[in-house]
């Protein structure tokens, strides 16, 4: 996969999203100046995706980015890719699909290596039809690394390496490391793969809770703004996370979903380590 640069994102106009369906896309245009939500690390979850998609339906928000991890972790893997693949005419390369593609690097635990290599199976493999299996390939192989639009780079990652670098909230304080990064950042980027929402400066970082849930873009030169995670939080708050985002206001929102479901169905999948729903009741 190359990293590429773009002026524009062609993305869908939604249809009507209904309770526990998504509506077809009538058309593909460049996204405007206007709202949209941004999403990241849905990681299998169906249940945290499909309140989330409600939240955002019911903003009347049309257009969504996706910034990667729709599957590994979590039970639903084929479900949540089949949504994306509808609803998102941009979806940024996560780190997890390059390892259902080209298999788990040195640093994935035992845990995530196992989900990943059950994730390929259902996705790619056990009794999937090798056309179906082929276009599921070709579309993760599709997905770029990074995008910008309007001044705004969009990453899994970072900007220094936009599929696997992790930038925590304790890496602000390594002057060095956020120093190189933002060596990277022409001026700002919207990120994922941590599951911790907040934002970057050179001073450090700031939870959302400290900022109202609302981020103004221009009180920094730059800045990396992480968006959280739909269907994994680890910042402590169970709820999925996700932002809208209008051209200059940043606005984080939480969405409470069956969690116990999710978790139920990561039980009975013999495949899944039980702690991965543990971890889901906590947001950790």
């Amino acid at each position: 996969m190359q990293a590429e640069e773009e002026t524009g994102i062609l993305l869908g106009e939604r249809g009507e999203l209904g309770a526990g369906h998504v509506g077809g896309w009538k058309r593909a245009h460049q996204i405007p100046t206007a709202m949209m939500a941004i999403i990241s690390d849905i990681h299998g979850n169906y249940e945290a995706l499909q309140a989330v998609l409600e939240d955002i339906d019911s903003l009347n928000i049309k257009q969504i980015v996706c910034l990667g991890d729709v599957v590994g972790y979590g039970p639903d893997p084929v479900e949540c890719l089949e949504i994306i693949q509808k609803i998102c005419r941009l979806v940024i390369l996560g780190n997890h699909e390059e390892a259902v593609l080209k298999g788990c690097p040195p640093n994935f635990n035992p845990k995530a290596k196992r989900a990943i290599d059950w994730t390929r199976r259902i996705l790619l493999e056990d009794g999937v039809p090798r056309d179906v299996s082929e276009q599921r390939r070709k579309w993760m192989d599709s997905c770029t690394t990074q995008t910008r639009i309007e001044g705004v780079t969009y990453v899994h990652g970072s900007p220094r390496e936009p599929t696997r670098e992790y930038v925590t909230p304790r890496d602000a304080m390594n002057k060095q490391k956020m120093k190189e990064i933002f060596a990277h950042l022409e001026d700002y980027c919207f990120c994922g793969h941590t599951h911790t929402p907040g934002v970057f400066s050179l001073d450090g970082f700031t939870h959302p809770s400290d900022l109202f849930d609302l981020y103004m873009l221009g009180t920094d030169e730059k800045c990396l703004i992480n968006v959280g995670s739909v269907g994994q939080p680890r910042d402590g708050d169970p709820r999925g996370c996700y932002v809208t985002f209008d051209g200059d206001t940043v606005l984080w929102r939480r969405v409470e979903y069956d969690v116990e479901k999710t978790i139920k169905k990561i039980y009975d999948n013999p495949e899944l380590d039980d702690f991965l729903g543990d971890r889901l009741r906590e947001g950790r």
